[in-house]
């Protein structure tokens, strides 16, 4: 009578188990989908002729010194990444950065090693550059622009050594991304569904100096580049 009592708990516990694991690789399954889905979709409006694959990996970020964004070209979105990202447009925008660097590694001869070794010699010069083209494809892609300010203000800290470090000031990263969807993409500006978003509205909060010195550029006409903070 024992044996079979304990059988049947046996059974019902790897019961449990396999119901869990199922789901587990369900929810998994729908989260590369999604992940693959937006970032295929920012590779074909924009013409991206580059091989780069997406993939979802459960758990925290590992920071490694062979980052596969460049390396092999392999964009990896965390779970601890959905900690942040709300929205299509905050998953373009995190995909889309990414996808600038790939893209960029491609460039030059030796394999895209060289544009590789420069990418990792400039970061500051690369965050940029990676910042202003991923607008430019959230763009081109349907996505609102103005997800990656927000995607950066909940899930950027503002590291006091910045600046003297390897990073922009995230501070400094937001304006210029600002600036430049105020030139280029002004509708997004006019016409923004994020104005009452909480984050969006931290961001206005905490950019009022630096949006100041663009405003008096623009006042101005001066075509000099700002120094934002």
């Amino acid at each position: 009578m024992k044996k079979t009592v304990l059988t049947i708990f046996l059974l019902m516990i790897a019961t449990v188990t396999f119901a869990v694991d199922a789901d587990s690789v369900y929810q998994e399954k729908e989260y590369q989908k999604y992940v693959n889905d937006i970032g295929v979709k920012i590779l074909n409006t924009n013409k991206i002729t580059k091989h780069i694959i997406f993939t979802y990996q459960k758990g925290d970020y590992k920071k490694t010194i062979n980052d596969p964004t460049i390396s092999k070209r392999q964009i990896i979105v965390y779970g601890e990444h959905f900690k942040y990202i709300e929205n299509d447009d905050e998953m373009a925008a995190f995909l889309a950065q990414k996808i600038s660097l790939a893209a960029k590694s491609y460039d030059g001869e030796w394999g895209g090693l060289v544009s590789v070794t420069q990418i990792k010699g400039a970061p500051k010069k690369y965050e940029i550059f990676a910042d202003k083209r991923a607008v430019d494809y959230m763009v081109t892609a349907g996505y609102n622009p103005i997800g990656l300010i927000t995607l950066m203000n909940k899930s950027k800290p503002q590291n006091v050594f910045d600046k003297v470090l390897f990073h922009n000031p995230t501070s400094k990263r937001m304006a210029i991304i600002y600036e430049y969807i105020y030139t280029k993409y002004p509708y997004y500006i006019v016409n923004n569904p994020y104005i009452n978003d909480p984050d969006y509205q931290n961001f206005l909060l905490n950019s009022v100096e630096n949006r100041a010195k663009l405003k008096q550029k623009i006042e101005s006409g001066s075509k000099d580049k700002i120094k934002y903070e």
